[in-house]
């Protein structure tokens, strides 16, 4: 396949699981069409026209034509200069690598992702939160996160990609809805009474059980065993953590456990104020969880891949 049919799949699969729906993904970018249409020619010339079909800022094809033939890929979670000097290296050893993809993002795609965490305010609407109260909560956490990673070196890895000559993509939210969809639906369907059985079901999971083996599997960070669920949140997406303010809001809510991939000890505070019962999945093995997912349905639409492991990264396929 073209790097460019892969990439547009990526996507494609990430706006399918997305958790505002296709048809509110589909108007999100008529409206950013349509505001584009008005701009004065100066601002036009400045605009992300990626950003008029691709809804998230943090997956991006970061260094290539899109034209390159994709048989074979070195994957993980974080690719920066030295993974892609690893790839270089590994073809000048005669090893077939045509794509380097990372899922933490890097270059453009770093500078921009917090604009993916406007789709956490609709998540917390889905969960009973006022969505005039999600928003304001997000939209103040997206700022505080832009002024966070405003003045980092964002191109050192896109700067050696393209140095070396590899192409190079990054696949964050749209990986991310996958975890957040599949686990969701299957703590819906499953409907653990407690904590204990919400731990034992994720290490059902490939991902979850290797990490596990490696002294990194699923955890009870607030609550026991026998501390019965009840409604439990799956946030897993949306670029990084919400706003701490959130958890009180979710718990009123009706909300029980939140399941996630890490907690920071801000959050974690404020959750043990509310009496939030916490499981912790596991971040690295949250997103290989989301990877591999991804990778599944492109591989299924394109046809097979050889995914070279890397950073992190465990390829775990599903039929």
């Amino acid at each position: 396949m073209k790097l460019r049919d892969f990439f547009d799949s990526l996507i494609d699969q990430g706006i399918q699981k997305d958790p505002r729906g296709v048809d509110a993904i589909k108007e999100l970018l008529q409206e950013r069409k349509e505001k584009f249409e008005k701009l004065p020619a100066d601002e036009k010339e400045e605009f992300d026209i990626e950003t008029l079909s691709n809804p998230y800022a943090d997956s991006r094809l970061l260094h290539g034509n899109g034209d390159e033939e994709i048989v074979s890929i070195l994957a993980g979670i974080d690719m920066e200069t030295p993974e892609l000097l690893l790839a270089n290296t590994l073809k000048s050893m005669g090893k077939r690598i045509d794509a380097v993809m990372t899922h933490h993002p890097e270059g453009r795609a770093y500078a921009t992702f917090y604009r993916v965490m406007e789709l956490q305010a609709d998540v917390l609407n889905k969960f009973g939160i006022p969505i005039n109260v999600a928003e304001s909560l997000t939209d103040t956490r997206m700022k505080e996160v832009g002024r966070r990673v405003s003045g980092q070196n964002h191109t050192r890895a896109v700067d050696a990609a393209k140095l070396l000559g590899i192409p190079f993509f990054s696949a964050h939210t749209v990986a991310d809805n996958q975890v957040t969809e599949h686990l969701q639906e299957l703590f819906d369907t499953k409907r653990p009474k407690n904590l204990g059985k919400i731990v034992a079901l994720l290490k059902e999971i490939p991902e979850y059980k290797d990490a596990t083996a490696t002294g990194v599997g699923p955890t009870i960070l607030i609550g026991s065993k026998e501390s019965r669920a009840g409604k439990i949140f799956v946030d897993m997406t949306g670029g990084t953590e919400g706003a701490k303010e959130a958890i009180e809001k979710l718990v009123n809510a009706g909300v029980g456990t939140l399941v996630g991939m890490h907690m920071s000890e801000d959050h974690y505070k404020k959750a043990q104020e509310h009496h939030l019962n916490v499981v912790i999945a596991g971040h690295i093995s949250s997103d290989n969880l989301g990877m591999n997912l991804i990778l599944d349905a492109i591989e299924k639409k394109h046809g097979r891949l050889e995914v070279i492991e890397c950073s992190g990264f465990r390829r775990f396929k599903r039929s």
